[in-house]
């Protein structure tokens, strides 16, 4: 093995050549020290910023599945209660409940009849009940 450099002297044993002038850093004993800064502000910002916007995006889309769950719900109980005609798509129909609490389809608007009303739904393109809010 050669002879140690000394630490102020910039040497690349591998290549066996002083290299100091392609450092991405200064290397000799003049140059301005080189202090880390302190990061630990700008990762409890960044850590920050981050949790906020993946609880925002998360509580989206908990909205999403409720909403989805809920259109679910709906259709379930919809296409489960009873009903004596073909509901036709884009008309709006009333969900009751008889005497017996079981729940039926009407096209009686709940004014027209004295049943338990559960709510009013269209028939969409694709099949799907869309709940509805009467005012």
């Amino acid at each position: 093995m050669k002879d140690k450099k000394p630490d102020n002297v910039v040497y690349n044993t591998a290549e066996d050549k002083y290299d100091a002038s392609l450092k991405p850093y200064p290397t000799h004993v003049g140059a301005p020290v080189i202090i880390a800064e302190n990061l630990v502000p700008w990762k409890h910002k960044g850590v920050g910023m981050v949790n906020a916007a993946m609880a925002a995006e998360y509580e989206e889309i908990r909205k999403q599945y409720q909403s989805l769950q809920e259109r679910f719900e709906y259709n379930t109980l919809v296409y489960s209660a009873r009903f004596s005609f073909q509901p036709m798509v884009g008309h709006t129909y009333h969900l009751y409940k008889n005497k017996d609490g079981a729940p039926f389809l009407s096209i009686l608007v709940p004014e027209e009849c004295n049943f338990d009303h559960i709510g009013s739904f269209r028939l969409g393109s694709d099949y799907v009940w869309e709940k509805l809010e009467l005012v």
